[in-house]
């Protein structure tokens, strides 16, 4: 049986990894759930994203010796899922990742139930949490803000989530899907 990939997309700020947090949180008993810890070259931030950190040369020397399911580059960093997501799907479990939405093409070509979630929030609300974090100045965040990609282009079977208002409401939106796609894939 083939799991069911869960790629988590949206802009900066739109609470990602928090939302993924709350999931895991509250799905923390059901063995069926990976929630997949990504890699990148930059310093971890427990508060506020949930990730191993490499440096480059580490980076590339993981990549070569096939360690990863999936990576990609993103705004100057690297980013990668560990090659365990292989048998996780093949399993038959959900895997949930916050992923680039540019990488979704390649996601849904190798996983062929792959759902993804799109999460927005309001710009009000992302130039805050990007204030927050303390990692970009205003104007930095202002070209952010620009950039940011209507979920609609990521195609009509994108479930779109918005992310603006109380932590619960979106978390418990997710959880529900997940425990969804689930129950479509037989569930353990």
């Amino acid at each position: 049986m083939s799991g069911t990939f869960i790629a988590i997309v949206g802009p900066s700020g739109s609470g990602k990894d928090t939302l993924i947090n709350f999931a895991r949180q509250r799905l923390a008993d059901r063995e069926q759930f990976v929630f997949v810890r990504r890699i990148v070259t930059r310093p971890a931030d427990r508060a506020s994203e949930d990730h191993d950190s490499l440096d480059e040369a580490e980076f590339d020397a993981l990549e070569q010796a096939g360690g990863f399911a999936l990576a990609w580059p993103a705004h100057g960093l690297r980013y990668g899922l560990p090659a365990s997501i292989d048998a996780d799907i093949a399993a038959g479990l959900v895997v949930i990742a916050n992923v680039s939405r540019q990488s979704v093409p390649r996601i849904e070509a190798r996983y062929p139930h792959t759902i993804v979630v799109a999460l927005s929030a309001r710009p009000d609300i992302i130039a805050q949490r990007l204030a927050a974090r303390g990692r970009e100045d205003a104007a930095a965040i202002t070209r952010r803000l620009a950039r940011m990609v209507d979920a609609d282009a990521l195609g009509p079977t994108t479930i779109r989530l918005d992310n603006s208002g109380p932590l619960a409401l979106a978390g418990e939106q997710l959880v529900a899907l997940l425990q969804q796609a689930a129950g479509q894939r037989g569930g353990l």
